[in-house]
């Protein structure tokens, strides 16, 4: 049995921004999520294959925040004295075992509570890229994963919407509005 190494960590420090992406101090990642969150720089990262397909994952049940909830293919924060370029690229390889060349979408705010457990504030950064090789994820950080036909993922975000991180919902909903000749142009 392969032993996961653990790739996250409550300890880690965090980069805290400002609204226009200034940096204002570092807070460890536990205390940024408490209570209503403290706003902090973030990624999101959107893998297609060859197909168009993306690259969907089911968020371990050891998450604090949102587990077992379907999301993109791999988000996380990068930490202090960390590019969100080096960031993006050392979770690709954490998570999903591969890296990628990433393209840089857009960043945006955004907040959501998760009951009383804690919440999001991030300034998130989204990426794409394209991946046709072999996934080997984390148990730690992912449940199950699949690719889904972007068709099909439309159809089950709008039947069951509860079934998928709120900043995915936001985030695709862009990408499919005003970045999706991006994406099909990788």
């Amino acid at each position: 049995m392969t032993k996961h190494p653990t790739v996250s960590f409550d300890s880690e420090e965090l980069i805290l921004v400002d609204e226009q992406d200034r940096v204002v101090g570092y807070r460890d990642k536990a205390s940024c999520h408490q209570g209503q969150g403290i706003l902090h720089r973030a990624f999101s990262i959107f893998i297609f294959n060859d197909k168009g397909e993306l690259l969907l994952q089911q968020r371990s049940g050891q998450k604090p925040l949102w587990p077992l909830f379907w999301s993109n293919s791999c988000c996380s924060h990068p930490r202090k004295g960390e590019t969100t370029e080096e960031a993006t690229l050392r979770r690709l390889q954490e998570e999903l075992g591969f890296t990628t060349p990433l393209i840089f979408l857009y960043k945006f705010i955004y907040h959501a509570p998760f009951g009383d457990r804690g919440a999001e504030r991030e300034l998130c950064y989204v990426y794409v890229g394209k991946y046709t090789g072999p996934v080997r994820v984390n148990p730690n950080e992912i449940a199950r994963w699949k690719f889904v036909a972007a068709w099909e993922l439309d159809r089950e975000m709008q039947e069951h919407p509860e079934q998928f991180t709120p900043w995915f919902r936001m985030e695709w909903e862009r990408i499919r509005r005003d970045y999706w000749k991006v994406v099909q142009s990788l």
